[in-house]
């Protein structure tokens, strides 16, 4: 593995410190390379596009590359290192107290966009259940510059991660945050309910960068990885406007027990798949 010491005897350049940590990276990290390119360009201060259009190759390697890499290589995630992630259109700050936001939730705006493209009318209100960094609920108000939102999470580090998230993007004016649990007590309605609820089974086996690293309130959800969609979806028709509709995130294998749950609580449900067309996204109505 490189070490910081090793550049102190033989400086390493920028092509070969990128070379030799993608070495290093492969056996703890399925996309060991995007990490080295990614951190190296925050030890530069540039974005990765620069990085990699730009004229760095022999440029000795920061100092600060190196500590990042041994981190990296403990597993913890690239997104923790950095500080901040990428997510829809906007740059989010995450540290460990939040879920790190995943491409994979973004079909939960993707289907969100679409269903009121048909509709004769934009939601105005838009509640987000557990809302973490506040991923879900600022992208749909990046979306929808006239509505507002209300974001609701049981973790008073979220609730102050969320709301520098909304100061950054510009969203604060337009959006309350405010410790929960999931629907309880709430009493407006609202055209759009976002959620990404913990929906991985207790025993499940998962990666160590997930698992040591991130909160495991956002993650595990009883035995059958069920426990919150059958807390969540019996409340969610007193939350809704008339015509208004909830989109939960599900696991690839949870879309017919999702279903059942909300069939039995009087809604129906659609399923939306994610880039990879596994099922990602339970669209409810009335």
């Amino acid at each position: 593995m490189i070490k910081p010491s090793e550049s102190l005897v033989r400086p390493l350049s920028i092509t070969e410190a990128l070379r030799e940590a993608a070495r290093d990276l492969a056996t703890v990290s399925m996309t060991a390379r995007l990490d080295t390119e990614l951190l190296m360009a925050h030890s530069l201060g540039i974005e990765r596009d620069a990085l990699l259009l730009g004229s760095w190759g022999e440029k000795e390697a920061p100092l600060s590359f190196f500590e990042a890499i041994k981190r990296r290589k403990q597993n913890e995630p690239v997104a923790y290192i950095l500080g901040y992630r990428d997510f829809w259109t906007l740059r989010l700050t995450v540290t460990p107290d939040v879920l790190i936001p995943r491409p994979d939730s973004e079909t939960l705006i993707e289907t969100a966009i679409a269903y009121f493209r048909e509709q004769a009318f934009l939601p105005e209100n838009i509640l987000d259940l557990g809302t973490g960094s506040g991923a879900l609920l600022l992208a749909a108000l990046d979306e929808w510059k006239d509505a507002k939102g209300l974001g609701v999470d049981a973790s008073p580090e979220a609730i102050k991660i969320a709301r520098l998230n909304a100061d950054k993007c510009g969203a604060l004016p337009r959006v309350e945050f405010k410790i929960g649990h999931w629907g309880r007590g709430i009493q407006q309605k609202f055209d759009l309910l976002l959620c990404n609820p913990p929906y991985i089974a207790r025993d499940a086996m998962m990666p160590a960068d997930v698992l040591h690293y991130e909160p495991h309130l956002a993650l595990f959800s009883g035995d059958e990885g069920l426990d919150d969609y059958r807390e969540i979806i019996p409340g969610i028709p007193s939350l809704l406007t008339e015509r208004g509709i909830a989109c939960l995130e599900i696991g690839f294998d949870q879309a017919e027990n999702v279903s059942m749950i909300a069939k039995e609580t009087g809604l129906r449900s659609r399923i939306f798949y994610d880039l990879e067309q596994r099922p990602r996204c339970v669209l409810l109505s009335r």
